[in-house]
C-alpha cells in the first residue's frame, strides 16, 4: 500500500499543506425596468378613457427617457405610475365598451 493510500484509510482524507482559498465573482446584473410603452400606446389609441391613455403614455415614455439616462430607481417609479393608470384605463375601456354595446340592445328591446 503506498503512503498516500494509507493516510487515506487512517485519517480518510488526504491533507494538502496548502490552505483553502475561495474566489468569489460579483457579476453586475443588468436590472430590466419594463417601461410599458406599447400597452400605453394601445390604451392610448384604442382604450382611451378619460384621457388616461395620454397621461399613462407620457408616464412611460418619462420611465424610459430615466431608463436611458441611467437612473433606475426613477425609471422603477414612473414605470410603476404607467402600469397602474395602464391597468384602470384598460379596465375602464371594456367597461365603457361593454356599456356600449348592451345599452343599445337594451333601449332597442324597450322599443319593440
Amino acid at each position: 500500500m503506498l503512503k498516500a493510500e494509507h493516510e487515506v484509510n487512517v485519517l480518510g482524507v488526504l491533507h494538502n499543506p496548502a490552505p483553502l482559498t475561495s474566489i468569489v465573482i460579483h457579476i453586475q446584473s443588468e436590472t430590466s425596468v419594463p417601461d410599458h410603452v406599447v400597452w400605453s400606446l394601445f390604451n392610448t389609441l384604442f382604450m382611451n378613457s378619460c384621457c388616461l391613455g395620454f397621461i399613462e403614455f407620457t408616464y412611460s415614455v418619462k420611465s424610459r427617457d430615466w431608463k436611458m439616462l441611467g437612473d433606475l430607481t426613477g425609471a422603477q417609479a414612473y414605470a410603476s405610475t404607467a402600469k397602474c393608470l395602464n391597468i384602470w384605463a384598460l379596465i375602464l375601456g371594456i367597461i365603457m365598451t361593454i356599456l356600449l354595446i348592451i345599452i343599445p340592445i337594451l333601449i332597442l328591446q324597450a322599443y319593440q
